[in-house]
Formats: structure tokens, C-alpha cells, sequence
């Protein structure tokens, strides 16, 4: 039986247009991998399950070197990627991807912090989306895609840029936004995505959960704690709108729905995981020790 799944997400592939990436963000990424460890656990130990759990093992190995070492940016992989070489084709080439360092946007040097990193949006051939993602870094937290030193660094950049990522109202879905004819391009010109609004740079206080979740489970409750009081000073007198505008999250969105039940949901959950972090069970999965060995090739170079 094989595992009904073709490719790895962002994983190489040769095709008729030469050589592809499938373009799947972060979040997609760190949800596959949630899936992927939730099927073992769901998955019978028997004779007749063994060929799946392999293949599964194999591509949660394989997904994870990908991740850890291809998604993830720091002060020092920002460095190093901002003193790449170019048209690298080996193996041994540091810059697999021919990333060239020019393509490195102005406002990623002043936004990592010397402490810090995250899981930047996506990564295809000579181009990285160096956006930060809310889902996606905070499900790599709870599905143990990020270790436990990676957990600990995108906390610490949530600290040293809460007022880009939290701001008056948690939580910003990406930054930075996409401007002038850009976001039209990617968004095919939805008028509720102009900059800092809707999927482009607007707040959800429904990921307030999926925040105060990943404080939990790295320690910082205290991040999420002044999270919740910032949301509880404005959402219900606000009554409760689906997303709000603006940098810092200020105006409640254009085209916001109020009282929208994922946004109370959000909040619930929230404050109840925080009264008893016990629930945090339910929605998080501690390291897998046999999915952290050591790969010294990644599979992404597969033809």
C-alpha cells in the first residue's frame, strides 16, 4: 500500500517546465506535518500497517531536515544567506536554492532580532517569501516541526516585535503587508487585501488561541496572558468582528463581519487553556525523539 500523498510539499521535482517546486506556505507545510504525526498515532502496530507507518516515518523524516533547515531564518542563516555565492549546482552547493542576496528585502535586517527566528512564508528556486506566517510558526510549535530551540526563538521574536506582530489587537495573520500593485497580483485583487487589511497584514483575534497554545507549551505564559488582556479591552465592545486594519491593528476591518463565532471561539479557548494548561493536550504533540536523527542529504534533491 502506498501512502496516498505524491510529494512532500516545497520538495524538487523535474517536470515539462523544467525544474518546479511545489509552492505550499508554511502553514501547509506544518499542517501536513501535524497530519503526518497524528496518522501514527491513529495508525494500528500491526503486520498489516507496518509499510505505511514506514512510509510515513520516512517523509516525517525527510519533511522535518526540510523545514528545519531550509524554512528557518535567524540573525545568523540571514547572514550567511546575505553573503551567498551564486550558481552553486552540486550536492555540496550551500546555496541550494541560488538565492540571490540582492532579492533580500530592506525591512527583514531591522525586523530579526539579534534573539529570535521564525519559519519564513515559502522557498522555490532564486526566490525566498521571507514574511512571517502566524499559523504556521505557531502549528510547527504544536506539532514538534519546530524543535525545542526554535519554539523558544520565535517566542523570543514575538517578544522583541510585539508591536508589529501583536500590536492593539493579536494577531497579525503575516507581516509585513504586501504594497502597491504587489498585493493585487497574489491576491487576485480582492479588495479587502489592500495593505494591513484582511489576508494581508489584518488581525485575526481568532489565532489568539492557536498563540496562548504555543505559550504554553514553550513556558511563556505571560506572552499570552498580555495578549488576552489586550484582546479583552476591545472585542466585545467592538462586538466581536471577524479582523481588524491598520499596522498596529487599530480599526476594525472594512469589511469585517461582527460577532463572528470563530472570534469568540478564539478567545474561549484562549482563556481557558491559560486557566488550565492541562487542555493543551488535546491540540499539541510532544518531540518525537525518532524523528530528530541525523540527515546528511535532504531528500528535496530527488529527481
Amino acid at each position: 500500500m502506498q501512502l496516498p500523498i505524491p510529494h512532500v510539499p516545497g520538495y524538487y521535482r523535474e517536470d515539462s517546465h523544467g525544474v518546479g517546486v511545489y509552492g505550499y506556505p508554511i502553514e501547509i507545510q506544518a499542517l501536513f506535518f501535524m497530519a503526518l504525526r497524528c496518522a501514527l498515532l491513529l495508525l494500528k502496530q500491526d503486520d498489516d500497517g507496518k509499510e505505511l507507518v514506514d512510509q510515513i516515518v520516512n517523509r516525517l523524516h525527510a519533511l522535518s531536515f526540510h523545514m528545519r533547515s531550509y524554512f528557518w531564518l535567524d540573525s545568523k542563516q540571514l547572514n550567511d544567506i546575505y553573503r551567498y555565492k551564486t550558481e552553486e549546482y552540486s550536492h555540496t552547493a550551500v546555496n541550494k536554492f541560488n538565492v540571490m542576496p540582492d532579492s533580500l528585502p530592506d525591512w527583514v535586517f531591522d525586523f530579526m532580532p539579534t534573539r529570535g527566528g521564525y519559519f519564513i512564508g515559502n522557498v522555490s528556486p532564486a526566490r525566498m517569501d521571507f514574511r512571517w506566517f502566524c499559523l504556521g510558526n505557531c502549528v510547527a510549535i504544536l506539532s514538534s516541526l519546530a524543535t525545542p530551540e526554535q519554539s523558544a526563538a520565535i517566542m523570543d521574536l514575538i517578544e522583541a516585535r510585539w508591536d508589529e506582530l501583536v500590536g492593539q489587537m493579536p494577531l497579525k495573520i503575516c507581516y509585513p503587508a504586501m504594497e502597491s500593485h504587489q498585493w493585487r497580483i497574489v491576491t487576485g485583487c480582492d479588495p479587502k487585501n489592500t495593505r494591513w487589511s484582511y489576508h494581508n497584514g489584518g488581525s485575526w483575534p481568532v489565532l489568539l488561541w492557536l498563540l496562548t497554545a504555543a505559550c504554553i507549551k514553550t513556558g511563556r505564559p505571560q506572552i499570552a496572558r498580555r495578549a488576552i488582556e489586550l484582546a479583552e479591552s476591545r472585542l466585545s465592545k467592538d462586538h466581536w468582528p471577524e479582523y481588524y486594519d491598520g499596522k498596529l491593528g487599530r480599526y476594525v476591518g472594512k469589511q469585517s463581519r461582527k460577532f463572528q463565532t470563530w472570534s469568540i471561539a478564539g478567545y474561549l479557548v484562549a482563556k481557558m487553556m491559560l486557566e488550565d494548561p492541562s487542555h493543551l493536550g488535546m491540540i499539541s504533540l510532544e518531540e518525537d525523539k525518532q524523528n530528530n536523527q541525523v540527515i546528511k542529504r535532504s531528500a528535496s534533491w530527488t529527481a
